[in-house]
């Protein structure tokens, strides 16, 4: 029979304990699968590409009122589908209070065109000062900018 090896024989224990180093991953992993989808604002949508767009910083703002059109016509604001006429009163309440009363519009590249009109009226029946059109910036134009030696975000 083999001899367990004490502690106080020949001092320290020279095997690694892995289990708590598993416990704490395995927590850390459950946390960010929760927390990742909380991360994404509003609704996913493939955006118009454009050969010069123009960096809206405040869209990203966690109080930015963004205003979605998917490809099939569906409007939202925020991460909540709404009809187009009940946008007005929503965003309204929204802004109450606010000296910038700036709405942030995505829209899906394949989107009609007329939906896209119909928010962006009724937005302005809502009493927004600005809107902000979001787009992507166009694939050959980066690769142009990269190879001029610039980068653009």
């Amino acid at each position: 029979m083999a001899k367990k090896k004490r502690i106080s024989d020949k001092g320290a224990m020279s095997d690694i304990n892995v289990t708590p180093m598993v416990d704490v991953m395995l927590v850390m992993l459950i946390i960010f699968m929760v927390i990742t989808p909380m991360l994404s604002k509003g609704v996913s949508v493939d955006l118009a590409m454009t050969t010069n767009p123009v960096a809206l910083a405040n869209a990203d703002k966690e109080d930015a009122v963004l205003v979605a059109v998917t490809r099939d016509g569906r409007v939202y604001l925020g991460s909540t589908q709404i009809t187009p006429a009940d946008l007005p009163g929503k965003v309204k309440d929204l802004l109450t209070g606010r000296l910038d009363k700036t709405c942030y519009v995505k829209s899906d590249s394949r989107a009609r065109y007329e939906k896209v009109v119909e928010v962006v009226d009724n937005l302005r029946a809502a009493g927004v000062d600005n809107i902000g059109l979001l787009t992507d910036l166009d694939a050959k134009a980066k690769a142009k900018a990269d190879a001029a030696g610039g980068a653009v975000n």
